[in-house]
């Protein structure tokens, strides 16, 4: 049973400045708008990173939850933390024994090549921290359906970025998502909470900053300090170019120092 950190999204006003400043900031090149979001009264954009994605979403409607949550953190944030899982009816059943109410139902099929898509948004009242969706990608016509890829396959399809992203990727500049940081104003208590959904086992570092860790990155659980409470604050990258990375930032606005920038309201630590 594994759990892989597949996407970050944000939420923020303005999707072409945010756009602009991944593009150049990251040196990534969007791949994908998914109009299925719009029945959440979003639309958005992706950027693969790697065989991660960015995600930007935009409300178009007032007093949608991406709205609600937008305005929660005091302006543009990180505000979902997407996974990809093997084993989705387990993920079901142990949100099922905690009592975390499922805020969504992802379920997809694309006719012609029975490549399905099933997944839940957890909801986040219930989770703490960030919105957790976690998605599991099906090919095939069996009673269960294959991955196609073998059963530990990294990078494989991903049906939230359409299904030629490929072609998009960029690593000259950031090759990969690493950690993502959740603020708190109890990260012993949202650790915990995140540990029992994923089943996954916490770790204390001592300094009142605890984790857990996926196949693919570490998920962080950090004191909230910069007054706009809990939520998805931070995100690492591994960086290829840091030169080309904090250019772009400084002439963008987005440079905080060497070794961090903001986009979206979203800290990227360069690692």
């Amino acid at each position: 049973m594994w759990i892989r950190l597949r996407q970050i999204a944000l939420v923020c006003e303005d999707l072409l400045t945010t756009s602009l400043d991944i593009g150049l900031v990251l040196g990534l090149e969007p791949c994908f708008t998914d109009p299925g979001v719009k029945i959440f009264g979003l639309k958005n954009l992706l950027w693969p990173i790697g065989s991660q994605f960015l995600e930007v979403v935009t409300p178009i409607e007032p007093g949608t939850a991406g709205d609600r949550y937008r305005q929660r953190r005091n302006g543009d944030t990180g505000y979902m933390v997407i996974t990809e899982v093997d084993d989705i009816a387990r993920r079901r059943e142990r949100a099922d024994e905690l009592g975390i109410r499922i805020a969504f139902n992802l379920t997809d099929l694309d006719a012609s090549s029975g490549f399905r898509h099933d997944g839940v948004q957890l909801h986040p009242a219930d989770t703490g921290g960030a919105l957790l969706e976690m998605d599991q990608m099906i090919i095939g016509d069996g009673p269960e359906g294959s991955d196609g890829h073998g059963e530990n396959a990294v990078g494989g399809p991903w049906y939230p970025a359409g299904k030629n992203w490929k072609p998009y990727v960029r690593t000259d500049q950031v090759s990969a998502i690493v950690a993502a940081e959740l603020q708190t104003p109890e990260p012993n208590r949202l650790a915990d909470r995140w540990g029992a959904m994923t089943e996954l086992p916490v770790q204390d570092d001592g300094s009142g900053r605890f984790s857990i860790e996926f196949e693919n990155a570490i998920i962080r659980f950090v004191p909230a300090v910069d007054g706009r409470g809990e939520g998805l604050g931070a995100i690492d990258v591994t960086t290829v170019d840091r030169d080309a990375v904090l250019s772009a930032a400084r002439s963008r606005g987005c440079y905080l120092n060497d070794h961090q920038v903001t986009i979206g309201g979203l800290r990227i630590n360069l690692m």
